[in-house]
């Protein structure tokens, strides 16, 4: 037996610019999965509308690949990459141009708040004919149907047509139907945003919890804390092609880092539009190592400085200059000013060319990639002046240290090295 769950071969789609998808009835639904495989053997699966005319688009191009039963992938890239397009192929609401997608195992997809759910129908009906769209016996639902009540918290409604629901019950619901019916893939799509931080931590857990339990996963997130927690492998769409799948870690680092620059240092020149508004531009952002030369690659056990380049066009007052430092997941690692966070009040900044400077010591990141440098100039509570991202990425490397004494990495982003006792307590 194959270990297959999804192959995609080919898989393109073709839009027509501001034109509708038409809408099909269960029996257009039924015959069109009937008659596929029939239309596949006389090769009209690849029947590519010839000559696209200029008001046309590629929201997929010739995406191929692979996902084995109990794979968790995940599925990143830029909006309009061609995520939702390729789970609507794979969920079959929408038919390819070119190419195929074989799916072994019953689907249950999450691609857009109350997706499959009848308006007029109340949850509890809609609970039954999702089970029975899936292809689940009455009793299987039964036997699932005050679980999934209980993590919608939806119980006092339960009996209330859908069309009455607010937003964040039909997601609630949607989402327990889709997890907890037994599917053997599940596909879930950015949909997860639109829920509160409780219902969204609830909802990556039951997903992990799928996972764990061997079923197969595909899910599009734009969270890559998320997609590295759940996910051991990653798909990267851009525009509409295969850019990159490989492990997810590095994968989601290589995303995040894209585009960002890692020599060191960002200038903007005389002729270049500066950041910033008639009162501060920025001129520069380096990073400098303990020898005080710009570079993108650290010691771990030695300090390095931050330096913001800026020019004041006329007199301020209360001006604070910042800087985010992030982990290639998003975590934010730390936040700094030049003011301090409980004195307000600074004095004025004349107009002239300034720079701006923070030390960090050395044996406090831990080892390994930071960057999308956020760097910031405002009034706290008034103004923000500018506000730059994704500017810088620094590489810290692991040369001695409180973890260079082990073979293994430690975890954590940072490593410091801290003070420690040992004692003989006498019996």
């Amino acid at each position: 037996m194959t270990d297959i769950a999804i192959k995609v071969e080919g898989l393109s789609k073709l839009y027509r610019i501001g034109q509708r998808e038409p809408y099909r009835t269960l029996r257009d639904t039924l015959t069109n999965a009937f008659t596929t495989p029939f239309r596949r053997l006389k090769g009209n699966s690849k029947s590519a509308i010839r000559n696209p005319k200029s008001d046309t688009i590629w929201a997929l191009k010739d995406v191929s690949f692979e996902v084995k039963q109990g794979e968790v992938i995940g599925i990143i890239g830029r909006n309009g990459a061609g995520k939702s397009t390729l789970l609507k192929i794979l969920s079959r609401i929408t038919e390819p141009t070119e190419g195929y997608a074989d799916i072994y195992g019953r689907v249950g997809s999450l691609l857009e708040v109350g997706t499959g759910f009848h308006p007029e129908l109340t949850g509890r009906e809609n609970i039954f004919l999702n089970g029975a769209i899936l292809g689940m016996k009455k009793q299987e639902i039964d036997r699932k149907f005050d679980e999934i009540v209980a993590f919608a918290e939806v119980e006092r409604f339960i009996d209330t047509p859908v069309k009455h629901y607010s937003s964040g019950m039909y997601l609630r619901l949607a989402f327990a139907v889709a997890a907890h019916l037994d599917p053997e893939i599940l596909l879930v799509d950015e949909v997860l945003a639109v829920g509160d931080a409780s219902f969204q931590k609830k909802c990556l857990g039951k997903m992990g919890e799928v996972a764990r339990q061997g079923r197969t996963v595909l899910f599009v997130s734009h969270n890559m804390a998320a997609i590295n927690r759940l996910c051991q492998k990653t798909l990267w769409l851009d525009k509409g092609q295969l850019y990159m799948a490989g492990p997810t870690e590095s994968l989601v680092a290589a995303y995040l880092l894209a585009g960002s620059r890692t020599q060191g240092e960002r200038l903007w020149g005389d002729k270049d539009k500066k950041p910033g508004d008639e009162n501060i531009c920025l001129r520069a952002v380096r990073i400098r190592n303990s020898g005080g030369k710009v570079s993108s690659k650290l010691d771990i056990r030695l300090p390095f400085c931050v330096e913001i380049e800026y020019e004041v066009l006329s007199a301020l007052s209360n001006v604070r200059i910042g800087f985010r430092i992030v982990t290639p997941d998003g975590t934010v690692v730390f936040t700094s000013s030049d003011i301090n966070n409980n004195v307000w009040e600074a004095g004025a900044r004349h107009p002239g060319t300034y720079v701006s400077r923070c030390e960090i010591p050395g044996n406090l990141l831990n080892q390994g990639q930071y960057g999308l440098l956020n760097v910031w100039a405002d009034i706290p509570f008034v103004k923000i002046m500018f506000l730059e991202e994704n500017l810088l990425t620094f590489q810290i490397e692991q040369t001695g240290g409180a973890s260079g004494r082990y073979p293994e990495r430690w975890s954590g982003v940072i490593c410091p090295i801290l003070p420690w006792t040992i004692a003989t307590i006498n019996k």
